[in-house]
């Protein structure tokens, strides 16, 4: 029983399960084909950047600037298509090489200069927004292009292309942080730094490659975004990173750092979004969602603190009752 109780896929599962029925028996319009066809595409943005933010997590950091990021890199994809006249490929490999840079500066600041990641990407999350400002004097840019739309929208026998992307980049994921090198070397980072250093890992290294990481799932996000709306604006993208650390917490990732599971947070992430259909569905104020977000986060967190001792204790009161049992 402990060791069920500390799987680290079935909580979440069993979360979103109760979740899910509880919705659906509250709500009429949930199971509606095209209210869950829409829940399907909705869900592959923040899961998709929930991978960057549960490694990081797992370093013990914590990236507070993927929404500003998204916005950021939607202006400047659109600002290349409308304006620039980029072919659609060019434009979008640009757009992650820029990701993949704003990761890699969020990641240099914290390693290699110190900077707690909480400071270091609480100022991204307040200069991505304002850089993204600066593009078309602060306003959106729509009809980037016609291919872009497909991307989002399109489908591959019968299946919406958003179910292909996850399955690819969480089965990547999911390989490297359980058979790479680099993967082991994340989890002993966020397990213990200094026993990590000692055993020959290149600490800083490692933490600029998650964060890199977190930057380039990002703009995966983004372009997917700017694929959904057909359009870049500054105002993409908020309560976006706040999203995906709950996705990631919600699925078992510890904020202290060396433990969490990607396929995890993939739950976490349906688990999300089920709750934010159901108040949408039911006509409840962004105010309020904001709420219950930050409300789900701190149960989760609360889960997170509390996991250890409570597997303990329910260790015990089942091996205590083995005893009885075999006394009797």
């Amino acid at each position: 029983m402990k060791r069920i109780f500390d799987a680290q896929l079935l909580g979440p599962a069993i979360a979103l399960i109760v979740i899910a029925t509880l919705v659906a028996l509250t709500t009429d319009r949930f199971l509606n084909p095209g209210n869950l066809s829409n829940l399907s595409l909705q869900v592959s943005i923040v899961a998709l950047i929930a991978i960057g933010s549960t490694i990081v997590i797992i370093t013990a950091g914590i990236d507070l600037s993927a929404g500003s990021m998204v916005a950021l890199l939607t202006m400047i994809l659109a600002e290349m298509l409308k304006f620039m006249g980029l072919p659609l490929p060019v434009a979008i490999l640009l757009v992650l090489g820029c990701g993949l840079a704003l990761g890699l500066t969020n990641g240099v600041l914290t390693a290699y200069l110190r900077i707690p990641s909480f400071i270091t990407t609480l100022a991204g999350l307040i200069a991505f927004r304002g850089l993204a400002l600066l593009f078309n004097n602060g306003s959106p840019i729509f009809s980037l292009d016609p291919n872009l739309e497909p991307l989002f929208y399109g489908s591959l026998l019968g299946i919406p292309l958003p179910f292909y992307y996850l399955v690819f980049f969480y089965g990547l994921a999911a390989v490297v942080m359980n058979y790479s090198k680099l993967g082991r070397e994340i989890y002993a980072i966020g397990g213990n730094p200094s026993a990590a250093a000692l055993s020959g890992i290149n600490v800083r290294r490692v933490q600029t490659y998650a964060f890199a990481i977190a930057g380039f799932m990002t703009a995966i996000g983004a372009v997917l975004m700017s694929a959904r709306l057909n359009s870049g604006s500054p105002n993409y993208g908020q309560t976006l990173e706040l999203q995906a650390i709950a996705a990631a917490v919600v699925g078992g990732a510890s904020l202290a750092g060396g433990r969490g599971n990607v396929l995890a947070t993939l739950i976490g992430s349906l688990t999300i979004v089920v709750v934010q259909n159901a108040l949408n569905l039911n006509a409840v104020p962004t105010s309020v969602q904001n709420i219950v977000l930050g409300m789900i986060i701190l149960a989760a967190v609360g889960v997170d603190m509390w996991r250890n001792e409570l597997s303990s204790k329910i260790g015990a009161l089942f091996s205590l009752s083995h005893t009885r049992q075999r006394g009797a």
